[in-house]
């Protein structure tokens, strides 16, 4: 029988973990999360890990490899979730255990409203959105597209595993 991978909480003392994890992404996936191309991911990750006030989750896989990643970023009077799976491990509904994970930090911090930013066209997100038990609100400007949904709704929707 196959585990399902554990989300636990990461920061600054798993750069060298995530950093990896971002090596192993195809560039078509770093493109989705970041909406450009992504330099060297040492140059970045630190900032994201270290950010103030920034929630972060990772996914580990059996071997303890992580797998995946999702931020929770307060950005104003709203949260801003970001996630990123590693190629091998997307459809299978990890994004969508980040994100309610997520969801519950950001009730437990008091935020009503979460957002998330992805770029018009990608199919991946928009089926995790058309398939999400919440109402999701959308808005599409430029090219990309702000979906966001009530946190007290995300939170009231467990998720189901994919078998």
């Amino acid at each position: 029988m196959r585990r399902e991978p554990r989300i636990i909480p990461i920061g600054p003392g798993q750069l060298a973990r995530t950093v990896a994890m971002h090596r192993r992404c195809s560039p078509r996936t770093l493109w989705s999360r970041y909406h450009r191309a992504m330099a060297d991911p040492r140059t970045y990750v630190p900032t994201l890990l270290s950010r103030p006030g920034s929630v972060h989750l990772a996914a580990l896989g059996a071997t303890g490899r992580i797998v995946a990643v999702g931020h929770l970023m307060p950005v104003h009077t709203a949260v801003e979730a970001a996630l990123l799976v590693e190629d091998s491990w997307q459809g299978r509904g990890l994004g969508t255990r980040l994100l309610h994970h997520l969801g519950e930090h950001a009730r437990a911090g008091g935020w009503t409203t979460l957002y998330g930013l992805f770029l018009a066209g990608d199919e991946r997100i928009d089926a995790m959105l058309r398939h999400a038990p919440p109402p999701v609100q959308r808005r599409e400007e430029g090219g990309t597209v702000t979906a966001w949904v009530r946190v007290h709704d995300l939170v009231a929707h467990p998720t189901v595993p994919r078998r």
